[in-house]
């Protein structure tokens, strides 16, 4: 009978920590003939005029956008499509299987998350799609003919916490209320807080970075290599709200395949002690309060 594996969970940011920039930004904005930095700015500017969340803001300046435009297809089809054309970072198509790999080798079957303010439907669209579990990510509510018309779920940098929860608890959707609000004793999370990694690059994810080092887990923040924002993510070190900062390189090899893999390697030695750990039985309870 072969060793049981110990279950693993490394959540993603998408937009600047798997892909360079935001996915919007590589076919979407183009298409509505506008610059990346004014369709960002007009969001910025309708958020400001309308105390209204920059999430929220920019996915109706999508379905609004996208609308006034008239040429532009704007279906969940087209949305996936425009995903096809994400610009990754080194290494990552490569990383998972490798990386799945080695933690096989340690006993550790990992489970791959996306939580992410980037569009869902894009997500779905791109080549490495297939490496995630479960995807959470800002998305839209579709009319009869699969055209966005109302957001369904905004992903900032509070709410990310939430999923990191339904990572933790074992639930693979964003509706189930119920279940999240559940109280479940720790050691019986499917995924617990010290046994989960968390990939990102900025400040909307700082919460749920924070959150799961305070847990027990490890938080790595990334940069793009020879970007001017190594300072700000190496300043989230400084201020102990990540365990490590690496460049967004995942190649064989690179700072963060190394760190990754120590990580899995420290999380299977712990999970190898732990079972070594007996509780008393009710005997040993008895024996020892006869003996006080």
């Amino acid at each position: 009978m072969g060793k049981k594996h110990v279950t693993v969970a490394i959540a993603y940011d998408f937009d600047g920590t798997l892909a360079k920039g935001n996915i919007q930004e590589n076919s979407f904005i183009p298409d509505l003939g506008m610059k990346k930095s004014d369709f960002w700015a007009e969001v910025h500017e309708l958020s400001k005029e309308n105390e209204m969340d920059e999430i929220l803001a920019y996915m109706f300046l999508l379905i609004s956008k996208a609308k006034n435009h008239g040429r532009i297809k704007f279906d969940r089809k087209s949305l996936k499509a425009h995903g096809k054309n994400a610009v990754y970072f080194d290494g990552v198509e490569e990383f998972f299987d490798r990386i799945n790999a080695y933690a096989r080798q340690k006993q550790i079957k990992l489970e791959h998350y996306i939580i992410s303010s980037g569009t869902k439907a894009m997500i779905e669209g791109t080549s490495i799609k297939k490496h995630f579990k479960t995807i959470y990510a800002s998305s839209f509510k579709y009319d009869q003919n699969d055209v966005p018309e109302w957001p369904a779920i905004s992903l900032n940098y509070t709410t990310k916490t939430q999923f990191i929860f339904r990572i933790n608890k074992g639930i693979n959707n964003a509706w189930d209320n119920s279940k999240i609000n559940t109280f479940v004793p720790n050691e019986k999370r499917p995924v617990p807080f010290k046994r989960m990694i968390y990939i990102g690059d900025g400040l909307t994810d700082v919460p749920a970075m924070k959150l799961i080092k305070e847990k027990g887990g490890t938080s790595i923040g990334v940069y793009a290599p020879k970007s001017r924002k190594k300072s700000d993510v190496e300043n989230l070190l400084k201020e102990d709200r990540v365990s490590y900062v690496v460049p967004a390189n995942y190649s064989e090899g690179a700072e963060l395949d190394q760190v990754v893999k120590a990580v899995i390697d420290q999380i299977a030695v712990a999970a190898s002690v732990e079972k070594y750990a007996r509780k008393p039985t009710a005997r040993s309870k008895q024996k020892k309060e006869t003996s006080k």
